[in-house]
């Protein structure tokens, strides 16, 4: 069983503390990372909103995000690792929204 490495992850306005993998750490931190910046653009794109809006915005737009140079390897490698990756971002925001909601 792999060791898991305590992280805060931080998305808009809130923190959770999640584990996560030791071999996962780097993909979880560029994904939260990915998902802030998203999240910081949207703000200012529309002012006003709240931040369950902007997060909202942001899961749909990474849901859409096609995998980076899909049509590049014709064996599908790249694309699989495109797909994984998408996989782990969304796993890891409904984890947090469940966590979220389990809290309130």
């Amino acid at each position: 069983m792999s060791e898991l490495v305590p992280l805060s992850a931080i998305i808009g306005d809130r923190t959770y503390r999640i584990k996560v993998e030791a071999k996962d750490e780097a993909q979880v931190r560029q994904t939260l990372k990915t998902i802030n910046d998203k999240i910081v653009e949207l703000k200012s794109l529309y002012v006003g909103k709240d931040m369950q809006d902007y997060i909202s915005m942001t899961l749909l737009w990474f849901a859409t995000q096609p995998g980076s140079n899909t049509t590049d390897n014709l064996d599908g490698t790249i694309e699989q690792a495109g797909n994984d990756q998408l996989k782990k971002g969304l796993l890891l925001l409904e984890q947090l929204i469940d966590a979220e909601l389990k809290q309130r």
